[in-house]
């Protein structure tokens, strides 16, 4: 009988410890300070996030595991490769989160710091996140995912006043708790048939489970997918997306892009690659057409956006995240044939921290132009680089690896190993179609960034020029976009942008790093 007293391993629990012990914190300060003061609290959190990530780097060169029913097997939390990189995704895409959120405010559209409420449901969720990856049971998992998407719907909805926000949060809310009850039935299933939550249990009870109960574990099985693919975005549970990242502040929509779609990809390897594994012949077809679906309808739909319409950067920005889960999914569909799957969960977790890198940059320099612009049209961004060239080579350089082209060496890379692990798995239909979603995905990527370097039409939105020295220097001709004399770059909005552009400028002189290490994952 297994010993009801255990061990904890404070050190491997850090990452996630530190935003939740501080999400209560910030919320108990939030009561004692006075109004001019609650900036602070803003910053208390970025600085915690920071803290939380270098929390990870005495884990970084070995397997550790706490909550364990004997040492070292059948541990609930575990902080391996694969744990860590998660980790560093979600907690450094909050970190920018809470940049972004600094310097544009969002609580009620009128520029004001963010409340406290707002700091700590920020904090709870970046917790969750960093959990997620570790856990290695099922119940563990799910109360993870929930901890990190229920502070969301909050967040979405949390700008007070504005009918938009609150239609994008119930929508939201409706359709992932009703995904989440599905999994959770899907889990009763899987508990029923093997009578354990435990992955690695899981798995070597379903390679055993006779007849009837056999059916039960795959019905189960199936439904437990249904949540972690809804909060991955995959077609066709992508539908509460564009509607909620156009409806939430713009910090919150960078933030559900990233850190939940690092969320529900983390969960659905670790329930297919460990958990169900015995069934792999089953749900490898099955996220083979996910991911050929989900990237040709987020593709399509980021084509279809004109240049005109109100919120269009951000709706693209949505559809194309769409499109980017499918590339996701393409690895994990070929891991499924694979004997030993570390290559093609590498490939995943490579191309998901390039994606959130430079998603979250582009997200910042939206930023930086809605507030001269609050439409947010695209054709806000024509002319961009004679108003504000640095970020508007910023802005190219995260769309072009968007795109997969170089300069963005790193997102040339990260396609190139997706694309080669489909090949490599015999999966050529899914390259195929993949070829053809990054060529349909060039024609809306590039035509933004010509955007950035046109010269502005008559009557063209304004566009907030750095200083009225560089709006009295731009170019002749380019109309308001450069005649603008406004406030410089807030400091929090520029580190952003400038933290973005560095890591993928790093990650696009060394990816083969990342993949390396990220190849020592999970198995």
């Amino acid at each position: 009988m297994p010993s009801l007293v255990q061990s904890v391993d404070w050190t491997a629990l850090t990452p996630v410890v530190v935003p939740a012990a501080l999400a209560v914190a910030v919320l108990v300060a939030d009561l004692f300070l006075p109004p001019a003061r609650k900036a602070l609290l803003g910053w208390v959190t970025a600085a915690g996030l920071l803290a939380a990530g270098l929390t990870l780097i005495p884990l970084r060169d070995g397997h550790r595991g706490t909550f364990c029913q004997t040492p070292g097997a059948s541990c609930s939390y575990a902080a391996d490769h694969f744990t860590l990189v998660i980790q560093v995704l979600v907690l450094g895409g909050a970190l920018l989160t809470a940049l972004l959120s600094l310097a544009t405010g969002t609580t009620d559209g009128t520029g004001e710091p963010p409340s406290g409420e707002y700091w700590f449901l920020l904090l709870s969720s970046a917790a969750g996140g960093a959990l997620l990856p570790a856990s290695r049971d099922l119940i563990t998992l799910i109360v993870a995912l929930e901890v990190t998407t229920l502070p969301a719907f909050a967040l979405v909805g949390l700008r007070r006043g504005d009918r938009l926000a609150s239609e994008a949060a119930l929508k939201f809310f409706l359709s992932s708790v009703t995904a989440t009850a599905v999994s959770l039935l899907g889990i009763s299933f899987v508990y029923a048939a093997t009578g354990t939550v435990n992955l690695s249990e899981v798995a070597t009870a379903l390679a055993h489970t006779p007849g009837q109960l056999d059916h039960l574990a795959k019905v189960g099985a199936a439904l437990t997918l249904v949540g972690f693919a809804f909060k991955l975005a995959a077609a066709p549970f992508h539908f509460w997306v564009p509607d909620t990242y156009v409806g939430a502040p713009l910090p919150v929509a960078a933030y559900l892009s990233v850190v939940g779609k690092a969320a529900g990809f983390s969960g659905l390897i670790l329930v297919t690659v460990i958990a169900f594994r015995p069934y792999h012949d089953v749900w490898g077809p099955a996220l083979g057409v996910l991911a050929a679906l989900t990237m040709t309808v987020g593709n399509v739909g980021a084509l279809r956006q004109r240049p005109d319409a109100e919120r269009g950067a951000v709706r693209l920005l949505a559809w194309s995240s769409i499109g980017q889960a499918g590339y996701l999914l393409v690895p994990m569909a070929a891991a499924a044939s694979a004997r030993s799957p570390a290559h093609e969960i590498g490939a995943t977790v490579a191309y998901a921290l390039m994606y959130g890198v430079v998603n979250l940059g582009a997200f910042a320099v939206a930023a930086l132009v809605t507030r001269g612009a609050p439409a947010g049209r695209l054709d806000d961004y024509r002319g961009l680089y004679a108003a504000r060239p640095l970020s508007a080579l910023a802005l190219a350089f995260f769309l072009l690896c968007l795109a997969g082209l170089p300069p963005g060496v790193v997102g040339l890379f990260a396609k190139v190993v997706v694309f080669s692990s489909a090949v490599g798995a015999q999966h050529g239909w899914l390259a195929v179609i993949m070829a053809v979603n990054v060529v349909i995905a060039l024609a809306y990527y590039l035509r933004w960034t010509a955007l950035l370097f046109t010269r502005p039409g008559q009557g063209a939105p304004a566009i907030p020029a750095q200083s009225p020295a560089a709006a009295a220097s731009a170019a002749p001709g380019a109309g308001a976009a450069a005649s603008a004399a406004v406030a410089g770059t807030p400091f929090a909005l520029g580190a952003a942008i400038a933290l973005t552009a560095a890591a993928g400028l790093v990650l696009s002189g060394a990816p083969q790093i990342v993949l390396r290490y990220a190849q020592g994952a999970l198995l």
